[in-house]
């Protein structure tokens, strides 16, 4: 059991690793990494190149599907949760909660705008 969590958290770290890079490559600055909130934690915190700040939860997983319907509402809501406790007292031009996909052998999929706030 341990040796499995072990794996699964080498393999997310990588992940994480893999959509920072994709995301510079993409213009983004990388704001923090694995930030830990009292309601709960985000992969990454970037901003945009148009300025927006960008929460991202990266999902290593095997397949497409299984990585994108891996963010449930429980999920959803925490992210913002801790988007908002991260955001408290800083003054920002807007805000997008994405998805990044990392799968074996594939770039990493961005996905944009993958759930707002106000739609929990």
């Amino acid at each position: 059991m341990r040796r499995s969590r072990e794996q699964a958290e080498k393999r997310g770290r990588r992940g994480e690793m893999l959509a920072a890079l994709l995301l510079r490559c993409k213009g983004y600055r990388i704001l923090a990494r694995r930030v830990r909130t009292h309601v709960g934690e985000i992969d990454l915190i970037a901003k945009s190149p148009s300025g927006i700040v960008c929460f991202i939860e990266v999902k290593a997983r095997p397949g497409m599907g299984q990585a994108a319907q891996s963010v449930g509402l429980p999920q959803r809501a925490r992210i913002v949760r801790a988007s908002q406790a991260w955001l408290a007292g800083r003054p920002v031009k807007g805000v997008r909660f994405d998805v990044m996909t990392v799968m074996p052998g594939r770039i990493p999929r961005h996905l944009r705008d993958a759930w707002r706030a106000d739609d929990l």
